[in-house]
């Protein structure tokens, strides 16, 4: 039984393909189209996916995508006899839930392949269901409360409840035009990062300032006594004149926030501009602010489920800085979040909830690692970098792990492509730039060299999941990268590269069982110098993830990296 879930005509396309309820392959469009965050229909992501199932457009007996234009319908037609959107707005909208009602035929047309050779039943899954689905339908847990928080989905930005075993409940949701997303979203644009997925900057800046605007803030988000929230719709203007988006490459939207909310905090950071103490402040306050609406509703989550477990999901659930307070504040003991938790993540939601909904089958999958995407075999990668005339060393993986952590131990930045690509936001080892956590340099030298971004934003540390409690505050682990701790303070002049001005770092654990080549090499690592720890930094240079080996040899050659590893090839530039 193969179930092929779909991201479309939305931000973070993306395709996932569950065979006998596994999940087999997932992977977002961006990665193939190489634009960040790619919206429209995940073509060649769905290619990928039915590749590597070995199926073919015929075999596909189920299609859903993560989005229901029927759902909470008597609300959407209320609402707007209530308060008359402009005709342009409501005519932007329909055109794109036209596409959305049928995507078997968007399918077919996107492939290229005629209508009648699919026999694939479509299913249209709410957006929420989807996001609750990608969690907890891959989380360990038989039962957990579920909290999805993003910016909109079918007329909800918010949805809480409960899962027990193949069901989930929602008794809960807060609904357009009250959103924690948008109201991120929104401050993200007023601080002077306009991109589509910029709201990790505002993450990074947030550590730099006093939260002193939490008294403005807290009138453009106000929090209720049952974990609800409601947004001063005055500082807004989503709900009067709509938010113009693009729907096809590139996503793109108009200001979210209106004329008050400049009256309220003064005027705006333009794009590059520099950085003033005010937009510092604003940023610590707006996560100030997040994190209390955010940690009302997982208290009432808590509260509605009687559970001690969590599945988080919705864009909201990438806010690594609030996820990584849960366990401290004692609202759960244990936390699931699926890493690809974004929009994309619905494509695999979509499919696990018509897997368990629909055709009403057992849980089988749970999700361990995020290793989904393409891989490439050492024959096509030395045919490459023959057909490059690139001088290369092809070395077994014991001593490739001892050479690669000689490099980075003596300050070299390594450019690590093995395996599978990796399916959500972070890169987890398999397409990383790796380098020396030892250095309090490395941060600028990579900013400098490689990475070319803003200065606010920290790396990350991959530590070996055993050492934890050695370096950081907190013990449990995340293999995903979706938590921040605070490191121990005597730990954290061993390991400046990786800590942030808080005294915090996004840790990821590092196992064995789930990925034992990038274990090895830290381990070799820790071997070589004491140090359990590598900084790990997405392979990319203001760009989508590296998917295949020829981008990864062109990033390698753009920017300053020393080393590239391409699973058993190593290739080297000569010194400067």
């Amino acid at each position: 039984m193969i179930v092929l879930g779909l991201n479309a005509f939305h931000g973070d396309a993306a395709a996932a393909i569950l065979v006998d309820g596994e999940l087999v392959a997932a992977a977002e469009e961006e990665r193939f189209e190489r634009v960040k965050h790619w919206a429209g229909f995940p073509t060649r992501a769905v290619q990928y996916c039915l590749s590597a199932a070995n199926a073919r457009v015929e075999d596909i007996d189920h299609v859903a995508i993560g989005r229901d234009p029927r759902a909470h319908l008597l609300d959407k037609i209320i609402y707007s006899a209530l308060h008359r959107p402009g005709l342009s707005f409501v005519a932007d909208r329909l055109r794109n839930l036209l596409k959305v009602r049928n995507p078997r035929a968007e399918l077919a047309a996107a492939l290229g392949v005629d209508a009648e050779r699919l026999r694939a039943t479509p299913h249209a899954v709410e957006h929420h269901k989807a996001h609750l689905s990608s969690s907890y339908f891959a989380s360990p847990f038989d039962d957990a409360a579920v909290v999805s928080v993003d910016g909109f989905g079918d007329f909800a930005s918010t949805t809480w409840g409960i899962g027990r075993g193949s069901r989930i409940d929602t008794p809960r949701r807060i609904a357009f035009p009250h959103s924690l997303g948008l109201f991120y979203s929104g401050i993200t644009q007023y601080l002077g990062f306009p991109r589509y997925g910029d709201e990790y900057k505002v993450m990074g800046l947030a550590a730099y300032g006093e939260p002193d605007f939490l008294g403005a803030l807290r009138r453009v988000v106000r929090v209720s006594d049952d974990g609800g929230f409601e947004l001063g719709l005055d500082y807004f203007q989503h709900h009067t004149q709509g938010i113009a988006m693009t729907w096809v490459g590139e996503p793109r939207y108009d200001r979210i926030n209106s004329d008050q909310l400049v009256e309220l905090l003064g005027p705006p950071r333009e794009s590059g501009a520099p950085m003033e103490d005010r937009f510092r402040g604003i940023a610590a306050s707006a996560q100030t602010v997040f994190e209390e609406a955010y940690f009302a509703i997982l208290k009432e989550a808590a509260r509605v489920s009687g559970s001690r477990r969590v599945c988080l999901a919705g864009g909201c659930a990438l806010n690594s800085l609030a996820n990584g307070k849960i366990r401290p504040l004692r609202l759960f003991d244990d936390v699931f979040i699926q890493p690809a938790s974004y929009d994309a993540g619905t494509a695999l939601g979509a499919a696990l909830f018509v897997w368990h909904n629909q055709l009403r089958q057992p849980r089988r999958f749970c999700q361990t690692h995020s290793y989904f995407g393409p891989s490439f075999s050492p024959t096509e990668i030395e045919a490459l970098l023959r057909s490059e005339r690139m001088s290369f060393t092809t070395l077994e993986d014991e001593p490739l792990v001892e050479r690669v952590a000689a490099a980075i131990s003596s300050g070299k930045v390594v450019g690590w492509f093995q395996g599978r690509m990796e399916w959500g936001p972070r890169a987890l080892g398999n397409r990383s730039i790796l380098c020396d956590p030892r250095r309090a340099d490395m941060k600028e030298i990579l900013n400098l060299r490689t990475k070319r971004r803003e200065s606010f934003r920290p790396f990350a540390p991959a530590i070996l999941v055993e050492r934890v409690g050695d370096y950081f505050e907190q013990t449990y682990p995340d293999p995903f990268m979706l938590k921040v701790y605070k490191v121990h303070p005597h730990k954290r002049a061993e390991i400046p590269a990786v800590i942030h001005v808080d005294g915090t770092g996004r840790l990821q654990t590092v196992a064995s069982s789930e990925n034992p080549r990038f274990y090895a090499l830290i381990a070799a690592f820790e071997r070589q110098t004491g140090i359990p720890i590598l900084l790990n930094t997405s392979f990319n240079e203001n760009e989508p993830i590296v998917c295949t080996p020829r981008e990864a040899l062109g990033c390698f050659r753009r920017t300053r990296m020393d080393v590239l590893v391409l699973e058993n090839a190593i290739v080297e530039k000569p010194p400067e």
